[in-house]
């Protein structure tokens, strides 16, 4: 089994799409999945659905109790407890603080515990600013080690010309190239 960790940033929007990929995962039989939430992901009550639903529908997917603290994120990378980490959707926001280095959040923490055993890391973006202020942040990350994209595009260039979003349903494929050391292509769609 590949332990897969899946970790929801605050693109709420895209809950929807990234539960869908999460059950398309849980289904292939070969992840055993860790869910990981933001602070925001796992507390905040939006239009698109509720803190605790969500919690609740991960936790039913995977058989695992979500991280949501800083102390349950922590011990990812000292017991190398995954194979592979996931963030989707990956925010604006995460994506600045990954490219700065800070781990002040469950899912940052996990990324830089993960990241420290040379294991890949994935990030789906979901982000109004992907072609502003984003930008140099994704590059900044593209030019890691160990850290792939799923492929993405603009979701809806005529009404917001900088927001892009991975296509969620090349999860799995940008998965499997990652654990083999490879970036899915074409990573701009």
């Amino acid at each position: 089994m590949i332990r897969l960790g899946y970790a929801f940033t605050g693109s709420f929007c895209t809950f929807a799409q990234s539960f869908e990929a999460l059950e398309r995962l849980q289904a292939l039989g070969v992840y055993d999945i860790l869910p990981i939430f933001s602070e925001n992901a796992a507390s905040l009550d939006t239009r698109f659905g509720q803190a605790a639903a969500h919690l609740e529908r991960a936790r039913q997917i995977t058989g695992h109790e979500p991280v949501r603290t800083l102390t349950a994120a922590e011990p990812i990378g000292p017991r190398k407890l995954l194979d592979v980490l996931l963030i989707a959707p990956c925010t604006g926001n995460t994506l600045a603080k990954l490219a700065c280095g800070i781990a002040d959040t469950p899912v940052t923490l996990a990324a830089k515990a993960h990241l420290r055993n040379a294991r890949p890391l994935v990030l789906a973006v979901s982000t109004n600013d992907a072609l502003a202020a984003a930008a140099k942040n994704i590059g900044e990350l593209m030019n890691r080690r160990e850290v792939y994209f799923v492929p993405f595009r603009q979701d809806a260039p005529k009404e917001k010309p900088r927001s892009a979003v991975a296509d969620f349903g090349l999860i799995e494929p940008a998965l499997k190239a990652a654990t083999e050391g490879v970036q899915a292509f074409p990573m701009l769609l």
